[in-house]
């Protein structure tokens, strides 16, 4: 299992029966494999769809049917689609139980940077600001590091999605809970002790008691996972 699955499954363990969900684009989109066969949710996508399911097998992609990223997805039974607009007004009505999206950065206070790079051409802010002002959960899915530099940071050094706090964020190595104090960190990754996650990290963590192995569903994973960092 890789990093990216392993954050994949994680994320999709605080999915909730009959909640509407947003899924960013890139890492974010794997959590549709891996929803508990418990837990029926209703996926929800910018560019005006409800009902989405994880990517069709080769060869029966519909150019029709994609998420806001462009990337091809299946339509579930009595799946919705709409204008954009409405799309939004879920959004910014406060309709949206979950959303999850990909970092550049989060800070100590739990504020998220992922919309732009200064210099560098990005896709743009999408939905971003707007999924993380008014959903009622926000779920940050990233790798720890990038090329070696921490992602969570004292400050954030690039421009803020929003002013808002995040609810969670899940890393290849840790879960950490963003609260007025600061960052808990409250699960570790298999084969990860305290001091990697303290190592990877340009802030504070608070750490109370014994921490949690990360909870990742039924299936059980060996210590030392493929690629469980960027470096």
């Amino acid at each position: 299992m890789d990093a990216r699955e392993l954050i994949a499954r994680r994320v999709a363990q605080e999915l909730r029966d009959n909640t509407l969900v947003n899924l960013g684009i890139g890492l974010p989109t794997l959590v549709a494999k891996f929803v508990p066969d418990d837990v029926r949710v209703f996926f929800q996508s910018e560019n005006g769809i409800i009902g989405f399911g994880d990517r069709p097998p080769e060869g029966m992609e519909d150019v029709h049917l994609t998420d806001a990223g462009g990337a091809f997805v299946s339509a579930q039974p009595g799946a919705a689609a709409f204008d954009s607009a409405t799309s939004f007004a879920l959004i910014r009505g406060g309709h949206i139980d979950l959303t999850v999206l990909g970092g550049l950065q989060v800070d100590r206070s739990g504020r998220l940077a992922n919309w732009i790079v200064p210099g560098k051409l990005v896709p743009g802010m999408g939905g971003a600001m707007d999924l993380v002002t008014g959903a009622r959960r926000v779920i940050v899915a990233m790798n720890h590091t990038q090329k070696g530099e921490p992602k969570i940071v004292d400050k954030l050094t690039l421009p803020p999605t929003s002013e808002r706090r995040v609810t969670l964020i899940v890393t290849d190595i840790a879960v950490l809970e963003p609260t007025h104090e600061g960052l808990v960190l409250k699960e570790l990754a298999p084969g990860v002790e305290v001091e990697d996650v303290r190592g990877s990290t340009a802030t504070d963590l608070i750490v109370r008691g014994k921490i949690c192995k990360m909870r990742i569903g039924n299936e059980k994973l060996r210590s030392g996972l493929n690629g469980s960092a960027e470096k």
